[in-house]
């Protein structure tokens, strides 16, 4: 068998793999699967490692320690993300050409092991809600309307793949986001790395905001096409996504971490101050202490 058999080809005229590997609703579900089974393994091996390196996390409350490791899975997600949106951003591809119902095997493969991860954050989000009693509007918003987006690419063929693989790409302030609380949690909150990650994490948000413009434009461009294609229930769930990250979450999202370099606190959980090492240690005149990690 020549390298030529062996490797499966692109039809340069539809952009979709001559073997037809992801038509099959069986493969599609088992890749969901496997991000699905990806993400809860990072999930416990972050645990297991914090545990033993860690003494910070062995400090934390329960609570806390779910926050933690749900932190460092989601940063995960958002390093496959940013790089899946940045490829189809930057490259000449099938789906930059043909916007609207373009599709490859790598699109395929993106969204469909997103769709485990969202799978994975909403089940640990409502599990966490329900034994914590405790309930996070914003979030559960986002993961309600990115898991509904996301699972209907496993019913309707005739959506394209651009529009997804872009709205992958919000989770470009994702992994800063999780570096900024997990130093904050453990007395970094002073610490130049800490500011420097912040202010980055801030620009990622800002770049979040001119995405969903970007969105915007694209559907605006090809709102005929969209309308043609897209199924109701899915354009509605996309639209009505799209306009509360525009309007509400990203405007709200931006604005507090603005607040919290300026300010450190954990609004996560009840805008505790940071612990030893935290604004409201120094203020009060006592030194400042970090845990080790």
């Amino acid at each position: 068998m020549t390298a030529e058999q062996r490797v499966p080809t692109l039809d340069d005229r539809s952009g979709q793999s001559n073997m037809d590997y992801y038509s099959s609703l069986d493969v599609r579900l088992h890749l969901v699967g496997l991000g699905f089974s990806f993400y809860t393994a990072i999930f416990i091996i972050c645990h297991i490692l914090s545990v033993v390196l860690s003494r910070t996390y062995r400090s934390l409350i329960t609570k806390e320690k779910v926050f933690w490791n749900l932190a460092a899975t989601r940063a995960v997600f958002g390093i496959q993300s940013t790089v899946a949106g940045l490829c189809v951003l930057t490259e000449d591809s099938v789906l930059s050409r043909d916007q609207v119902s373009g599709k490859d095997d790598f699109s395929w493969f993106n969204v469909l092991t997103a769709t485990g991860f969202f799978i994975f954050e909403n089940v640990a989000l409502h599990a966490s809600s329900v034994f914590f009693r405790s309930f996070d509007l914003p979030l559960a918003t986002h993961h309600f309307f990115a898991l509904s987006g996301y699972a209907g690419l496993l019913i309707w063929d005739s959506m394209g793949h651009y529009l997804p693989m872009i709205t992958l790409l919000l989770e470009v302030s994702t992994p800063f986001t999780c570096i900024s609380w997990m130093l904050l949690k453990a007395g970094w909150a002073r610490s130049m790395f800490w500011r420097a990650n912040q202010w980055v994490m801030i620009h990622m948000f800002h770049c979040r905001m001119v995405l969903t413009y970007y969105m915007w434009w694209v559907t605006w461009s090809h709102w005929t096409a969209i309308n043609t294609i897209y199924p109701l229930v899915p354009r509605t769930f996309f639209f009505t996504g799209l306009t509360l990250l525009t309007l509400v979450l990203n405007p709200i999202w931006t604005h507090k971490k603005t607040m919290q370099l300026l300010n450190p606190v954990d609004w996560n959980f009840s805008n505790k101050p940071v612990p030893n090492g935290s604004a409201a240690g120094e203020q009060s005149g006592r030194p400042a202490k970090h845990h080790t990690s």
